[in-house]
């Protein structure tokens, strides 16, 4: 049992991960909803939390202790003046202004024990589970074919994204879309009041309620003095620049580097086509390789924040930000263009490194992975048929939250 988030590397022994199995939300993908809950296609759910489960073994396998969002929500939400004020934020993040609709689900939700309430929040709450009850303004009469009141969150599986440990220290994330905001409030909540989860002395280097967005998927801790953060499709500059305002002066990290990739879905988070598997080794897809900028955050003797454009090509950068000698780039797809195209569409750059040298990956990306074996890693396939409908790999699925120092 580890308490508290200790997390300096993204390479060291994995000791303890937060997930989320996928649940009854995934049933809530139609044709119709999709685009709304940022799904290209509708994963079958018995298959998709069957490959979890191997997930699931191979982590516990390896020394990994898995916890889970819903249970570690569920603790910290006995007391009910607590669970109202959870609701109401919910709702407040939830844009669900009418008063009475409020009144109504907050009624449903307090007449569920804590592990229920919060499955039925990540599974959609229906109109026809809550009651009609008063009517106090326009908006509760107002009738349309959506089933939902409150969206499900069929992403959540995908926990590397709501929030980032990051040394000792947590970030809770202001999320791009509005599907998925709600999701980092369950983390708030553990943070707050999850004892086991984090401790008294752990800090938190953003908040839900910030003005920027910001993501998981783009955050890897490069070392105990590096942090690199993708600016991409879901992570704004100035984002970033509030996550460094926070965690430079605060923490023993000496500087965040912003990786600028394409601003598009097939290159959504820098995971995705950039990840770290050995202590010199990286993962990458090819087609970032020319266009990456990379820019250096630091700290100034007078607080302020310095910023530097780096003019370096990119494994030269590593070397030096890692202070080795040279870095190995493994280009996913082995470089040949079609299969990389393919592979880091299902996610063959997306890695997740339990310990050095040792990786999760979707059997599925078999160039890839055939390409990490032969430069001396140790590839660990896990099934993904369903999974990967959701455009996520093993590292967005996870997010560490105790890790071995280097």
């Amino acid at each position: 049992m580890y308490s508290g988030i200790h997390n300096f590397s993204e390479i060291g022994k994995l000791n303890k991960v937060l997930l989320h199995r996928p649940g009854l939300e995934l049933e809530a993908l139609t044709p119709a909803t999709m685009e709304r809950l940022l799904f290209d296609d509708i994963p079958y759910l018995k298959v998709a939390q069957a490959e979890h489960d191997r997930f699931v073994e191979i982590l516990k396998e390896n020394g990994a202790e898995p916890i889970y969002y819903v249970d570690e929500t569920a603790k910290t939400l006995e007391d009910a003046k607590r669970r109202e004020q959870f609701i109401k934020e919910f709702l407040d993040l939830s844009n669900i202004t009418a008063m009475g609709l409020r009144e109504n689900i907050t009624a449903f939700l307090m007449s569920l024990d804590p592990k229920t309430m919060v499955a039925k929040l990540i599974a959609g709450i229906k109109k026809d589970e809550i009651s009609t009850g008063k009517v106090t303004g326009l908006m509760d009469l107002i009738q349309d074919d959506y089933p939902f009141v409150s969206d499900p969150m069929p992403n959540l599986y995908f926990t590397r994204d709501p929030g980032a440990c990051v040394g000792n220290g947590l970030n809770i994330h202001h999320m791009h879309t509005p599907a998925r905001r709600r999701e980092a409030l369950l983390l708030k909540y553990m943070f707050m009041y999850n004892k086991e989860f984090a401790l008294e002395s752990d800090k938190q280097w953003y908040d839900v309620n910030d003005d920027y967005s910001i993501e998981g998927g783009d955050v890897l801790v490069l070392s105990k003095d590096v942090v690199a953060v993708g600016l991409s499709q879901r992570t704004t500059a100035a984002g970033i620049e509030n996550f460094a305002r926070n965690i430079l002066p605060n923490s023993d990290f000496k500087k965040v580097l912003a990786f600028d990739i394409p601003k598009s879905r097939a290159f959504m988070h820098l995971d995705t086509v950039f990840t770290m598997v050995d202590y010199d080794k990286f993962t990458i897809h090819p087609e970032i390789e020319g266009p990456l900028g990379v820019y250096e955050i630091t700290l100034g003797d007078n607080k302020e924040l310095h910023f530097n454009s780096m003019k370096d090509e990119l494994q030269n950068i590593l070397a030096k930000e890692l202070k080795l000698p040279a870095v190995d780039l493994i280009r996913c797809g082995g470089g040949e263009l079609l299969a990389a195209q393919r592979e880091q569409w299902n996610d063959g750059s997306n890695t997740l490194c339990i310990a050095p040298g040792t990786v999760i990956t979707y059997e599925r990306n078999y160039v890839s992975n055939d390409v990490l074996d032969k430069k001396g890693i140790k590839v660990l396939e896990m099934p993904s048929a369903e999974l990967s409908r959701g455009r996520g790999g093993p590292r967005c699925m996870s997010c560490p939250v105790h890790r071995v120092d280097l």
